[in-house]
């Protein structure tokens, strides 16, 4: 079964699409969430440094290579419109909230996405500050999370939080879009939400109480039954299956954090999916309920407090878009790029000429 606070993808040998994006990193000890806003006039310093992301971080994990030090930067479809005269990726957009009867999916501020991750949180603080020197006066942070591994991959509830991602082909098929938008293929959408936990309230809840809302037994990691598992429960809500009995799959790579002194613990959500649909329709779920009104027990004691979608491009893409945004507006009908003097087709004559 799916949860939306499940991640891992432990001991995946796979082959990715050629110049993917480290999407399918194996699970980090450590983990840096930058969210940032990028300034009008600034869009052409941003598109300069998307093109040296690959190299300063290969620059920094250097130091200690066995660290595996990567990182995943997602474009939001606003600034998509202000980077690139070409069609957004066909799922591409604003994240919409989801509002139910008693809890809401908000949406919230954010252009660039980078997902740090490593071993060590050194070297993913150091990528992070190399990273936003080059963006002082042009990108604003509006949310940093610093994540940690929890026991043996638990998260701040006491659950295990890294069951039932796919593996192998199944993770590839899962996350990295194909045939169905050629123009953008090779690459992912990522949804992020950062959920606080009320641990006084979740504590004062009997062991079986907290497995009723999880849908999982809390020491051995099993799945409750489903004749035995509520409907309300994560899991059971998160279960998304097409008409055929297919289940939907995606691939989380959550992260705890959490402030002792401010007394804040939470979730980090990070989900990557060939088709955001499909993280869609479990938020919709655990907030409105299926069927309505049956929502997810586990926003009773966790609050989303962001929501964002970016589309995650190859590496080819980030280099040099030039080589795929014609291709884009091609396959969609769109008119034709403007050119510059010289009837060239160089990366400057794909840029928005201003915010």
């Amino acid at each position: 079964m799916e949860a939306l606070f499940s991640a891992g993808t432990a001991g995946v040998a796979m082959t990715l699409p050629s110049r993917a994006q480290d999407v399918l990193a194996p699970p980090a000890q450590a983990a840096i969430f930058l969210v940032v806003t990028v300034r009008p006039g600034s869009e052409d310093d941003v598109l300069e440094l998307l093109s040296d992301v690959a190299g300063i971080t290969r620059a920094v994990g250097f130091r200690a290579p066995e660290d595996e030090l990567s990182c995943v930067v997602g474009v939001g479809a606003e600034l998509w419109d202000r980077l690139y005269d070409a069609p957004r990726p066909a799922g591409l957009h604003p994240f919409r909230p989801v509002v139910g009867a008693e809890h809401t999916a908000v949406s919230t501020p954010g252009d660039l996405l980078l997902h740090l991750r490593s071993r060590r949180l050194d070297l993913c603080f150091e990528l992070a500050s190399q990273l936003m020197r080059r963006l002082t006066g042009h990108a604003d942070v509006v949310d940093e999370v610093h994540g940690f591994r929890y026991f043996d991959e638990r998260d701040m509830l006491g659950f295990v939080d890294g069951t039932e991602n796919p593996r192998g082909a199944d993770a590839t098929a899962a996350v990295f879009v194909g045939d169905e938008d050629p123009a953008f293929a090779g690459g992912s959408y990522v949804i992020v939400q950062k959920y606080l936990h009320d641990l006084d309230a979740w504590d004062a809840l009997t062991v079986e109480e907290q497995e009723r809302v999880i849908g999982r037994h809390k020491l051995s990691d099993i799945e409750i039954p489903d004749a035995l598992k509520a409907s309300d429960s994560h899991v059971a809500l998160n279960t998304i299956t097409d008409d055929d009995g297919t289940q939907r799959q995606i691939v989380r790579d959550n992260m705890p954090f959490g402030t002792v002194g401010a007394a804040e613990f939470g979730t980090y959500f990070i989900g990557y999916a060939a088709d955001p649909q499909v993280i869609e329709q479990m938020l919709q779920n655990m907030f409105v309920g299926a069927p309505s009104g049956n929502h997810d027990r586990i926003l009773d004691f966790s609050t989303a407090t962001t929501g964002n979608l970016f589309f995650v491009p190859t590496a080819d893409f980030l280099d040099d878009p030039s080589g795929v945004i014609p291709d884009a507006a091609a396959s969609s009908g769109a008119a034709e790029p403007a050119t510059s003097a010289d009837d060239s087709l160089g990366i400057g004559s794909l840029r928005k000429n201003g915010p």
